[in-house]
């Protein structure tokens, strides 16, 4: 099978699915709702024929079976996969009802439950409503130059480097730079600003964007699945089919809530010797808040932080969000604006400036380092030609070589080009440079062609957004960094951290991590590749997706979708503020019916009453989650 027809399948797979989960969520609520529907027609029904003193309790029967057979369905289907809840309350308490004579209060069961049902689908719809979105502004196809004219093609088909006329109307498919005409894009669905904003020539363009102004041209600068919007849309579809860590949790404490029940309830029919009183301890537990709360909690607390622009890959990774005390930050990229800035270019051994910086751009064509877009803008915007790298080989965090044209070049930090040339040292030539100087190195078939100093400015919401941390509760702050200790310690004093650790291999940043967790949970934040082993083994990674590497976005939990800290912030906001609500509404919601259990034990509670306290409890903790949305 060809790369295209492999591209096309895996389009038409991504349709299908998006399709069929949004046609199973259609269907469970139409059907919710149609079981709502008829709980609530039978118990009016059956109340207009005991009013008029007929007898009203087949209507209740009728109307309670329906929704105890999807009941029992659904618990079929829970048991076959090994999880078992309190969902079987609410069925013992319909069977008992109707066992015992009481079918009104069946009804009424059979009612509360369908309306949690539809009000768990009603609250989930909501909360998935703005993550499901990305799905539907994937660019399926892209207009590209070839032979002096366009052709439609996959995007499974583009590479780097392809040029890409983007029409009105149309989703930016991959990654790329503006190389002609001035671009006016939509940013809504990756920043959530409302107001277009302008890209001039050269500039970066994010795949997802929509052109709202004239047809530009885009160079794309990496293939479309390896884009920003594409990484996004696989985080998405995890987020939607996890199940978080605390609604397994949950399950737990239901099993242990039922075994409770069922012993409150042989009690009071033990001691009493009336049936009824068994049967209304059964229906003020059912259903349970413990089941509705916390995944409409979770949900709607992971669609808030993707609205404020991080998006978190499920349930587990907002609990873990929650908990973090200790947070380790990379400089280059993360606290800093990742967009370096050539402050001077120092040539040696009959190299020219333009030679230094025309090497090293065209080898960083093949890099995905943020320091390689300066390198190429500037190349770019000095008029040099760049030639195609061949033979790349990329150290993470240290440097890359590889063939330009004839010669062999290598670019990276000192120590890594002067182990590969001969004719001075890189770090003496940048002995005078100012503080946070960033420093690239030169060499071409084994002699030091010139080191290039950049500097990089921090981000206008870093200091502000570490600040937010510490008052959400975050004690301790850390910048670990692979630059040179002195520029790390420049940026970390000026950003008030805690600790600066620099010259880290990525193999060091991960024993950061271990050595601070011993503290507590650790949160790691990086954009890089190298980067990507530590924000795997922190509690929870932290990725710049908007800029970064594909491998940080995949090796982390959250994935900021805007190119700023500031959602970072929120989203840690978000899930202590989710979890406080998830465990407020458990908690508070069985201590309820526990409350309501005991009084219905004693004879207090009769079914139907019993029933409707339940009902208020329901309801009462579900919309009580709902506040995680907002």
């Amino acid at each position: 099978m060809s790369e295209t027809e492999i591209g096309r399948r895996d389009v038409a797979a991504g349709r299908e699915k998006s399709q069929r989960l949004g046609l199973a969520g259609f269907w469970r609520e139409r059907l919710d709702l149609a079981l709502v529907a008829l709980a609530l027609a039978g118990l009016a029904g059956g109340g207009a024929l005991w009013w008029h003193g007929a007898e009203a309790g087949w209507v209740w029967t009728l109307a309670t079976l329906p929704v105890l057979a999807a009941l029992l369905v659904q618990i079929v289907g829970s048991l076959r996969r090994g999880d078992v809840g309190l969902d079987i309350v609410a069925a013992l308490s319909m069977s008992a009802a109707l066992l015992f004579g009481e079918p009104l209060a069946g009804n009424v069961v059979a009612l509360m439950y369908a309306g949690g049902q539809l009000l768990e689908a009603y609250a989930q719809g909501r909360a998935r409503r703005e993550m499901s979105a990305l799905l539907g502004r994937v660019a399926f196809s892209a207009m590209r130059y070839r032979d002096g004219g366009l052709e439609e093609v996959a995007t499974a088909e583009l590479r780097q480097g392809d040029r890409l006329l983007i029409r009105t109307g149309d989703v930016l498919p991959v990654d790329g730079h503006v190389a002609a005409g001035a671009a006016v894009l939509d940013l809504a669905a990756l920043t959530g600003e409302s107001l277009p904003q302008t890209l001039e020539r050269g500039m970066e363009a994010l795949s997802g964007a929509t052109l709202v102004g004239a047809p530009f041209d885009l160079i794309a600068s990496r293939p479309a699945a390896e884009s920003t919007y594409a990484g996004i849309v696989r985080l998405v579809e995890q987020a939607q089919a996890s199940k978080a860590p605390m609604a397994r949790l949950a399950d737990r404490y239901a099993i242990g809530f039922l075994v409770l029940t069922l012993a409150i309830a042989g009690a009071a029919w033990l001691l009493s010797g009336d049936p009824i009183r068994a049967l209304a301890v059964l229906v003020v537990a059912t259903p349970c808040p413990l089941i509705l709360a916390v995944p409409v909690a979770i949900i709607s607390g992971i669609s808030k932080s993707a609205r404020k622009g991080a998006l978190v890959k499920d349930g587990g990774v907002l609990e873990a969000l929650a908990r973090i005390r200790i947070a380790v930050l990379d400089k280059t990229g993360t606290v800093t604006q990742g967009r370096p800035t050539i402050i001077g270019i120092r040539a040696v051994n009959g190299f020219s400036s333009d030679e230094v910086l025309g090497l090293a751009a065209s080898l960083d064509q093949a890099s995905a380092h943020v320091v390689a877009t300066s390198l190429i803008k500037a190349a770019s915007e000095a008029g040099l030609a760049l030639l195609p790298p061949t033979e790349i080989a990329e150290t993470p965090g240290k440097g890359i070589e590889g063939k330009v044209g004839e010669r062999r070049v290598a670019i990276g930090g000192g120590g890594y080009v002067g182990r590969r040339s001969t004719g001075g040292n890189a770090d003496a030539l940048a002995a005078d440079a100012p503080p946070g100087t960033l420093m690239v190195a030169v060499a071409a078939d084994g002699l030091l062609a010139g080191i290039i100093l950049l500097q990089d400015q921090l981000r206008d919401d870093a200091r502000e957004t570490l600040e937010t941390l510490r008052r959400a509760g975050v004690e301790r702050i850390v910048l670990a960094s692979g630059d040179v200790g002195e520029i790390a310690r420049a940026v970390g004093a000026s950003l008030g951290v805690d600790a600066v650790l620099g010259d880290l291999t990525p193999e060091g940043k991960v024993a950061v991590i271990r050595d601070e967790e011993r503290a507590g949970p650790v949160m790691m934040v990086g954009d890089g590749v190298n980067d990507a082993p530590a924000l795997a083994a922190a509690s929870v990674g932290v990725a710049m997706g908007a800029r970064g590497a594909a491998a940080s976005s995949e090796a982390a939990g959250v994935v900021l979708l805007v190119d700023a800290l500031e959602p970072l912030a929120k989203a840690l906001a978000s899930a202590r503020r989710t979890r406080m609500i998830a465990l407020q509404s458990v908690f508070v919601g069985l201590g309820l019916s526990v409350l309501g259990m005991l009084v219905a034990a004693f004879g207090y509670l009769p079914p139907v009453q019993g029933a409707l306290f339940q009902e208020a409890i329901d309801i009462v903790v579900i919309l009580n989650a709902l506040r995680a949305l907002r």
